[in-house]
Formats: C-alpha cells, sequence, structure tokens
C-alpha cells in the first residue's frame, strides 16, 4: 500500500478531526458547527475558502496555475439515530449519530486537502467540496441549484463512500450504475367503514390493500426484465383506531429503487395504474403520489478507468475489485454525476459485522483507513489533472 509519508504523519490528526466531528453531529442543512469547523480548518491551511453554499455548504480552492479543474467532495451530515456504540467519543447530541461514515469522508478530504496545500499537484485547480444533506434531503442537488458548478466549474468530480463487507485496504470500481435512483410513494385508499363483524356493509380498504400489494410486487418479478433490477417496499402501514371498526381508509408508503430512467418511468406509471384500478374494482377510491428524490449514481466510464488507476497505484490491481453489483441503496452524489462527469467509489471499511453496518446505531468507522482515504484523493487528483487515462 503506497500511503505518502506526509499523510502517514498526518494520520494523527485525521483520527483527532474524525472523533471531534462523530462526538458533535449535525443532520441536513443543520450543519452549522460542523461547517464552521470545516472552514476553520481550510482557511489554516491557507486555502481559499467560501462558505454558505446551499447554507452550510463549503468550498474550498487550491490554484496551481493554468489546467484542467478537478472537484472532489465529502459529504458531512449525520443522521437521525441514538447511537449505541459505546464509544469514549459517542455522539453528544441525543438522537443524532455519524451512523454512515460521513465525519470519516469530510476527515479523509480534509486530510487531502492539508497535503495537497502542501504539496500542490498540478498545473490546474482542485475544489473541495464539503456538501451537506446527503441523507435524504439531497444537500447536492440544493448546491448545484445555489450556483455550485457556475461559481466553481469543474472538469471531473470525484466522490468515496465507506463500504462495509468489502476489505479494508481495498476498492471496488464501477463503470457504470454505481447506486439506484430513490423514489418515495404514497396510497392512499378510501373505502367505506363498517362493523368488524358486518363487513358486508363496507367497503375493507384493508383487503383491497393486499391486493394492491400483490399487484405491485408482480411489477417486478413479471413486468421488469429480470436483468433490470428493481425493488418496490412498503415501508408503512397506517388504518385504523378501533379493534372492531373496518375502517374507511388506509395509507400505505415506501420506497422504489431502479436504475434506468426507462424503469423509473414505468414503475411510476404501472403502480399508479394497478392501484387505481384494483382500488376501483372494489368500489373504493385512490390517491397515488409518487415523489422522486435521487436519481442513479452513474460512473462515466472514462473517469471510472481513472479512479481505478488511482487505487490500483496506491493498492494494487489485486485489492480492487471491478466487478462487483451496485447497491440498490442511493447517493445524492448522483445529482453531480448528472452535471459533470466523474466517479463515485466504494472504500473497503472492513467485515460488516461487529457494528459496522451503515445506518445502524451500532455502526463503527474503521480509522485505519483515513490515510487511504486522503492518498486516494490525492492520487485521483494527481492523475485527474495531467489528464491521464491509463
Amino acid at each position: 500500500m503506497k500511503i505518502s509519508p506526509h499523510i502517514r504523519e498526518l494520520e494523527g490528526q485525521l483520527v483527532d478531526w474524525r472523533h471531534h466531528l462523530h462526538a458533535n453531529p449535525e443532520t441536513a442543512f443543520e450543519e452549522h458547527e460542523t461547517a464552521a469547523f470545516i472552514a476553520r480548518e481550510l482557511r489554516a491551511m491557507g486555502l481559499e475558502v467560501h462558505t454558505g453554499i446551499a447554507g452550510t455548504g463549503v468550498v474550498a480552492l487550491l490554484r496551481n496555475g493554468p489546467g484542467r479543474t478537478i472537484g472532489l467532495r465529502a459529504d458531512i451530515d449525520a443522521l437521525d439515530v441514538e447511537e449505541l456504540t459505546g464509544l469514549p467519543y459517542a455522539s453528544t447530541k441525543a438522537g443524532k449519530m455519524h451512523a454512515c461514515g460521513h465525519d470519516g469522508h469530510t476527515t479523509m478530504l480534509l486530510g487531502a486537502a492539508r497535503h495537497m496545500s502542501e504539496n500542490p499537484p498540478g498545473p490546474g485547480t482542485v475544489i473541495f467540496i464539503f456538501q451537506p444533506a446527503e441523507e435524504n434531503e439531497g444537500g447536492a442537488r440544493e448546491m448545484i441549484r445555489d450556483g455550485l458548478f457556475e461559481r466553481f466549474p469543474v472538469d471531473l468530480v470525484f466522490a468515496l463512500h465507506n463500504w462495509p463487507g468489502l476489505a479494508e485496504g481495498s476498492f471496488a470500481v464501477h463503470d457504470g450504475p454505481v447506486m439506484a435512483s430513490m423514489d418515495n410513494f404514497v396510497l392512499r385508499l378510501v373505502g367505506k367503514g363498517a362493523h368488524g363483524a358486518m363487513p358486508h356493509q363496507g367497503i375493507d380498504p384493508i383487503t383491497i390493500s393486499a391486493q394492491i400489494q400483490f399487484a405491485w410486487q408482480t411489477i417486478v418479478s413479471r413486468a421488469v426484465d429480470p436483468t433490470d433490477a428493481a425493488v418496490i417496499s412498503i415501508t408503512q402501514i397506517h388504518a385504523g383506531d378501533t379493534l372492531n371498526v373496518i375502517p374507511e381508509s388506509i395509507e400505505l408508503k415506501g420506497t422504489v429503487r431502479s436504475f434506468r430512467p426507462e424503469t423509473r418511468d414505468f414503475l411510476e406509471a404501472e403502480m399508479s395504474h394497478r392501484a387505481r384500478h384494483v382500488a376501483e374494482a372494489f368500489h373504493a377510491t385512490s390517491e397515488f403520489t409518487f415523489e422522486r428524490r435521487y436519481p442513479s449514481t452513474i460512473n462515466d466510464p472514462a473517469a471510472a478507468r481513472l479512479a481505478e488507476s488511482a487505487a490500483r497505484e496506491i493498492v494494487g490491481a489485486d485489492a480492487v475489485q471491478s466487478g462487483l453489483a451496485p447497491s440498490m441503496a442511493s447517493e445524492d452524489f448522483s445529482f453531480m454525476l448528472e452535471q459533470m462527469p466523474g466517479a463515485y467509489v466504494w472504500i473497503g471499511n472492513g467485515p460488516a459485522d461487529g457494528g459496522r453496518n451503515l445506518h445502524s446505531p451500532h455502526y463503527r468507522f474503521n480509522d485505519s483507513i483515513l490515510p487511504l482515504g486522503a492518498q486516494y484523493f490525492t492520487e485521483i487528483t494527481r492523475l485527474a489533472l495531467r489528464g491521464d487515462n491509463r
């Protein structure tokens, strides 16, 4: 593993930064202390710093003559999770936790910024993007709407995410889809309430909802190409207040995942169609809402080759996987990849057991991969600035 001596010397600083961020988590668009900490550290490195982008986003620039401009992005927000790790640096804020490793991603990018500020790559410019609200609220989209790429145009943009279950000291790089789109839905069915002992006098929305659930699952199993991944998950059902009364209405909520835009369009239209017609068949009414949240995260093939080259340069070819299946989870770096070519890679966090599953209250980020992430950001920048497409 090729880690520069300077980044190795920074390892203690990286751990201190990460533990500070972990102990002080902030969620979507509330990352004021986090943003102030990041900006303070970046200014101490002598970088040009811009704050307040999409509220709590921070951008820093490192200029080293004419050339390409490369964007590097880290997410900075935490989750609404009560931490149960018992770590000495555990969250000090009730109900909030860095349960996805964004504190680690932020630290890796700070480490890369520190290293490159003292050892400038180039020629060219590096844009360090510290993005709020990745979890559910589309902070990348909001930074773009607030003029991110108009104010700081880039030629390529790169990001990473720690990946439990992928061996420490390894990377996974995809040359196309990496993460699925994320869409949410709400279905409200209105029937007719009745006494539970006299169901013939009503129109039972609970029974109708069961018919719709089955009809929706057969969209994936019978109407979508088996080689084209899709997921429809009902995650909430709300109905009724009394044990002996059939309620008048029921509400179903959940999430839909896919990769191809055509499949996304089909799922929305077919879910609405089946819900409406099943409800009508039972003399009920339906109201279906489909909210598109995050698009699919799809790497640019040329940028993915650069990312693979950078990873191989650091850990060797045997520790870089290029054939892993994409994840049905989602990621709002997708908004940046819709605007600019780039690549999103996974960095191994070690075994998924022992509390390292993402979004778990027992989740633990692996501090030993902090120098590796900082080195990756540095190496991908070096290759991208010189236009190396090995």
